[in-house]
């Protein structure tokens, strides 16, 4: 299970959070707000296991160099 702080609670106690995700060998996610900002993760040697965050997120382009019109361009919509 994911363990969520704030970065408050984050600040004064850096140290004895890193030892929990070492240990535990699950995530930390901080929070500024209530929303999340950042991700804590334990370090893996495995590149498989690294790359599994990757998983689902790229996109396949045929035709990568060719132009792209104003209205696909996902962040104006």
């Amino acid at each position: 299970m994911q363990q969520t702080v704030s970065k408050s609670q984050f600040k004064p106690k850096v140290l004895e959070y890193l030892r929990l995700v070492e240990l535990n060998k699950e995530p930390l996610i901080i929070t500024h707000d209530g929303i999340p900002v950042v991700q804590v993760l334990p370090y893996s040697q495995d590149p498989k296991k690294s790359l599994e965050i990757f998983r689902g997120t790229v996109k396949k382009y045929v035709l990568p160099t060719s132009p792209v019109g104003v209205d696909e361009w996902e962040v104006l919509k």
